[in-house]
This record gives C-alpha cells, sequence and structure tokens, in this order.
C-alpha cells in the first residue's frame, strides 16, 4: 500500500477495533509536512484535514477511519482543529 485509504465508520464500530486503548492526538489549525515511519491508521473523531501525498490530495474529516503506509512523505493543512485515536501497524483493508 503506497497511498492513503479512508473509509466512513461510525464510531461505534470504531470502539470495536479497540480505539478506547488507542493513543491520542489533536492539532489545531496549522501547515506542515509529515513523515510515517510506520503505518499508522487512525479514527478521526472531528476536524477537516487535506493530506497531500505523491500530487494526490485527500479530505479527512470526522467519523473517518484512515490508514498512512509506512514510508509516506505528506504535507498535512489542518483546516479546522484534529481530533484523533491512532495505532500502528493495523492495516485497514
Amino acid at each position: 500500500m503506497d497511498r492513503i485509504i479512508t473509509k466512513t465508520m461510525s464510531l461505534e464500530e470504531a470502539k470495536k477495533l479497540g480505539i478506547d486503548s488507542w493513543p491520542r492526538w489533536e492539532c489545531e489549525p496549522s501547515s506542515f509536512p509529515w513523515y510515517y515511519d510506520e503505518q499508522e491508521t487512525a479514527y478521526v473523531f472531528e476536524g477537516d484535514v487535506i493530506v497531500t501525498a505523491n500530487g494526490e490530495k485527500t479530505h479527512i474529516t470526522g467519523g473517518m477511519l484512515v490508514s498512512f503506509p509506512k514510508g509516506m512523505s505528506c504535507h498535512w493543512e489542518v483546516k479546522k482543529t484534529i481530533k484523533k485515536a491512532y495505532t500502528f501497524n493495523f492495516p485497514i483493508d
């Protein structure tokens, strides 16, 4: 997998994956480069973000399960504060 994968998912469905035990992360509106040295899966509780990787833009909002591949360099543009739970090496498909 070399691209971002997103899935719309209810909070109830996400809880079945164990998100209550995952670390939490929050970021106010900002713009920054990021590199994933591990595969990351995150459930977004709220927010509005555009992540650009390999020339492809991915729009991420609340109620999404998102998977970022290991080794991906990207740019985050946080338009509305994001709140997410995340874990590593937990592929979603």
